[in-house]
């Protein structure tokens, strides 16, 4: 009894607009920040370490280089306080905990990217195309490339 009335607080709690996020992804968080009587929304961009939890109690690692130092912040995902988070790029990986990230820096902490898309996730109404292969091309796109062809045939 106890827990389907914590299971039915946690449902109302969580959110739908929020993506998938896992370890490896290069994401934005867009966080509202209170300063005083003022508020703004200040953007927290790098490479996910982890994802915790589940439910309402889910938690997600971001660490970012700034100036030359390493910042890592944990976020709730389900918190208020998040406006929006950007998935930017989706690095491929063989693990849950990118610890190992924290020891690199320069080029060796680079993560081999993958398009955003993949594992499953849902692609924003801009990406996806229509089923007809050719109304996705653009009109003036054709001309021009046929142009360009013709005078490299006619030499």
């Amino acid at each position: 009894m106890r827990q389907k009335a914590i299971n039915d607080i946690e449902s109302r709690c969580l959110r739908t607009d929020i993506p998938r996020i896992h370890p490896g992804d290069t994401v934005r968080v867009h966080l509202r920040i209170s300063e005083g009587d003022k508020e703004r929304v200040q953007v927290f961009e790098g490479v996910v370490l982890r994802v915790k939890g589940q439910n309402a109690l889910a938690t997600f690692t971001v660490r970012k280089v700034s100036f030359g130092i390493g910042v890592e912040r944990i976020f709730p995902l389900y918190s208020p306080r998040i406006e929006k988070v950007e998935i930017a790029a989706s690095g491929r990986v063989r693990r849950a905990r990118l610890y190992y990230l924290r020891a690199l820096s320069g080029k060796k902490a680079r993560l081999k990217g993958t398009q955003i898309g993949d594992r499953g996730r849902e692609l924003p109404a801009s990406l996806v195309s229509s089923s007809d292969p050719e109304a996705s091309v653009a009109p003036e796109a054709v001309p021009a490339a046929d142009a360009a062809g013709d005078e490299a045939s006619a030499e």
